[in-house]
């Protein structure tokens, strides 16, 4: 008996979203070609919300719609002779490359999972640092090519024109679909991580739209960064990286409110943390911040430890906190590590201290569209009785706003909510 066609639909959007990154890297492995894997990848979309209203949801639904992309894609290899000849290059390309190391198997009767060979592909060297990361984002993680426009702060034509070209210089280089080895490991690594870790800060903080997060894209981050934690079980980063995601993520419960507001760390009820996530990544943390120096993941998930293990905000060991953003600055200087270790050395020291550490900062051109910075500033300067420069500040913080439950926050704040 066929289904609703309503049904169908969210079946399919369901199917989609859990394997939409698995669909499109096994389409690329297959055929070489990431235009042809997302067009096939959205005609067999189109196919199922056609078919499975009347036939019903397939037992199988990954695979049925990997067969009918396999499908089609053959279809049009077989109209255009000059293209099937080009991929029939980079096949074998491809095949020379079989002796990659592995990403994790599938179960039986499952599709294999490559996404992770992708994940290498899209954070080659060969390809600019934006292109890399913005490219990942939309094949692997399905964000659109408008949110990953908004993500990077640029316009939507300036993001496709990104993808465009990051698609053409792998498909012309010949760039090959596969994890790396050993001595190419150390310099393609961290461009992977941090494609993760973008994936995961788009699920945590949205850069737009009407919810705070967006847990699909966190969950999605978190599992990513798991397999590459299997793939690669001696790199102390891959495991500080998943001990960061998990120490952050296991707040997600209490991060909103009944209507989907913002809740600050120090108003949250820590009993609902996920336990089980922060005791996992408590474990990772000593593996990451063991056995050598410490790298950047590492030192934010012990971060994250500290939070995670206090009672409450009062008990934090703020003293530990800022010592490890003194040894983040030193690993990875940024104005946004600059801001939250302001704010913790407030916490220490007092707002006046915080607010001091945050206006030496006043000039930095990258916070300027940074709505965090300017909370911060406003949050300070209220706790200083500064209330007529602390409501400037949160305007400006209200400019900057991506979500809906930031602006309302924001507007409570500043009394019109």
């Amino acid at each position: 008996m066929g289904e609703e066609p309503g049904e169908a639909r969210a079946a399919v959007e369901a199917v989609f979203r859990e394997e939409r990154g698995l669909l499109l890297a096994s389409l690329v492995r297959r055929f070489g070609d990431l235009d042809l894997a997302e067009e096939v990848t959205s005609e067999a979309i189109e196919a199922a919300l056609r078919h499975w209203p009347a036939e019903g949801v397939p037992a199988r639904p990954g695979a049925w719609l990997l067969t009918t992309a396999r499908r089609k894609a053959v279809d049009r290899l077989r109209r255009d002779q000059a293209y099937a000849a080009r991929l029939a290059v980079l096949q074998a390309d491809a095949e020379r490359d079989e002796a990659a190391p592995v990403t994790e198997t599938a179960g039986a009767g499952e599709l294999p999972d490559e996404r992770l060979q992708l994940f290498f592909t899209c954070a080659h060297p060969a390809l600019a640092a934006e292109d890399r990361t913005a490219l990942t984002l939309r094949c692997l993680a399905g964000l659109t090519t408008p949110e990953v426009a908004r993500a990077f702060l640029v316009p939507t034509a300036t993001m496709a024109q990104r993808i465009v070209r990051a698609k053409k210089k792998i498909r012309e280089a010949r760039i090959p679909f596969r994890v790396p080895g050993p001595d190419e490991l150390p310099e393609r690594l961290p461009g992977v991580l941090q494609v993760v870790y973008s994936v995961f800060t788009e699920g945590y903080a949205a850069s737009s739209g009407p919810r705070l997060q967006r847990l699909d894209l966190a969950g999605e981050a978190v599992r990513l960064a798991r397999i590459l934690h299997r793939l690669l079980p001696a790199e102390r980063e891959a495991a500080g990286l998943l001990a960061l995601l998990l120490l952050v993520h296991a707040r997600r419960g209490a991060r909103t409110g009944p209507e989907g507001e913002p809740v600050l760390l120090e108003d949250q009820d820590r009993g609902l943390w996920d336990r089980a996530m922060i005791e996992e990544g408590r474990a990772l943390v000593v593996r990451a911040l063991t056995g050598g120096p410490a790298g950047p993941y590492g030192v934010q998930a012990a971060v994250a430890a500290l939070h995670d293990e206090a009672a409450d905000v009062d008990s934090t060991d703020w003293a530990q906190i800022v010592a490890l953003y003194d040894v983040l600055l030193t690993l990875t200087p940024s104005p946004v590590v600059a801001v939250n270790r302001a704010v913790a050395v407030a916490m220490r020291d007092g707002p006046g201290a915080g607010l001091a550490l945050l206006d030496a900062l006043g000039g930095e051109p990258r916070l300027r569209a940074y709505g965090p910075y300017a909370v911060a500033r406003g949050d300070l300067l209220s706790r200083l009785g500064r209330g007529g420069a602390a409501a400037a500040a949160y305007r400006e913080a209200l400019e900057l706003a991506g979500t809906e439950p930031e602006r309302a926050a924001l507007r409570r704040k500043l009394g019109e909510g």
